[in-house]
């Protein structure tokens, strides 16, 4: 049995996108260096998103020039980004092409990750289109993708339950996958983005991906990932159940960073991401291989942590 798992930490985009107040770009790099030498499979590193949809983000070249040279010392590391549409990965191209002209480096920047959902209602809220319309969207991403030597994530949000339609039928998120496979996603990444799973309902899920999609795809890191949210404390046991079921490739935060807005109430923010270090703790005590260095990974949710507090104005619930 393959008991290595993969681990993408995604402190750095998913985990500050909904911050309010402004993070120096300073500050940022210091928690992807610092997610580098902790030896994680891959870091998300931002976004290169409208500034105006998402002014946290809007520094997204400044940080991938900043850290363009830990990364020149820590290649095994990916790097990736997520892009809205083609104008998003033209962009990172371009971060990737001063990359090279600077440093030297081939591909600074190694995957794209695109984004729609399974649910029409949130799909329409976050980003403005339907499925079908998100989809068509990202076809030229992928061309831009294929050209560039890249590979394409596809994220499939709202693979369990929706904020405003309730549960969805597995069914539903892996025809979204389909499509997404379809016009060329390298791996389809699911997201239970209000962190509503339990282990029966993602088992469910990794079982009607298995018979739809494949065990091939659902077993290889490459090509499925399982991105969980600890809203109500399930995410841990979550990730110990799809693993059993053979799923080697989660998403992470450091610090237990991000959490879907919809989730949170005024008084209150939801626990966001999954913690990486709750992540890396629960699957090795199930007996698999996790290559992350504990005393590193400290480092880096304590950076991720600091940088949060510092943001927020004091007495802010989190």
């Amino acid at each position: 049995m393959n008991d290595r798992i993969r681990i993408t930490d995604v402190a750095p985009r998913d985990g500050l996108q909904n911050e309010a107040a402004r993070i120096p770009t300073e500050d940022k790099a210091r928690l992807v260096r610092a997610l580098l030498a902790s030896g994680v499979d891959e870091v998300e590193v931002s976004s290169f998103v409208s500034p105006k949809w998402i002014p946290q983000l809007g520094d997204a070249a400044e940080l991938f020039a900043m850290i363009a040279p830990d990364s020149a010392k820590r290649r095994q590391v990916v790097l990736s980004t997520l892009v809205p549409n083609e104008k998003g990965a033209q962009a990172a191209i371009e971060v990737n092409q001063a990359a090279a002209r600077v440093h030297g480096l081939d591909r600074l920047i190694a995957k794209l990750s695109v984004f729609t959902a399974a649910s029409e209602t949130f799909s329409k809220r976050n980003t403005n289109a339907t499925i079908a319309e998100a989809i068509e969207r990202f076809v030229p991403v992928a061309s831009i993708a294929r050209e560039h030597g890249l590979r394409l994530r596809g994220y499939v949000s709202c693979a369990i339950r929706c904020p405003f339609e309730g549960d969805i039928k597995a069914s539903k998120v892996v025809d979204v996958a389909a499509k997404l496979l379809e016009i060329g996603c390298d791996e389809i990444d699911f997201g239970d983005t209000i962190g509503a799973g339990t282990p029966e309902t993602v088992g469910a899920l990794c079982e009607v991906v298995r018979t739809e999609l494949g065990d091939d795809l659902l077993r290889d890191p490459e090509r499925c990932t399982l991105h969980l949210h600890d809203t109500f404390g399930h995410a841990t046991a979550c990730a110990v159940e799809a693993a059993r079921l053979g799923v080697r490739s989660f998403d992470s935060a450091a610090g237990g960073l991000g959490g879907c807005p919809y989730a949170s109430t005024p008084e209150r923010r939801a626990p966001g991401n999954v913690a990486t270090d709750a992540l890396t703790t629960a699957l090795r005590d199930a007996g698999y291989t996790i290559n992350i260095d504990d005393a590193g990974l400290a480092e880096a949710s304590t950076i991720a942590r600091e940088i949060v507090a510092g943001a927020r104005p004091t007495g802010d619930a989190s």
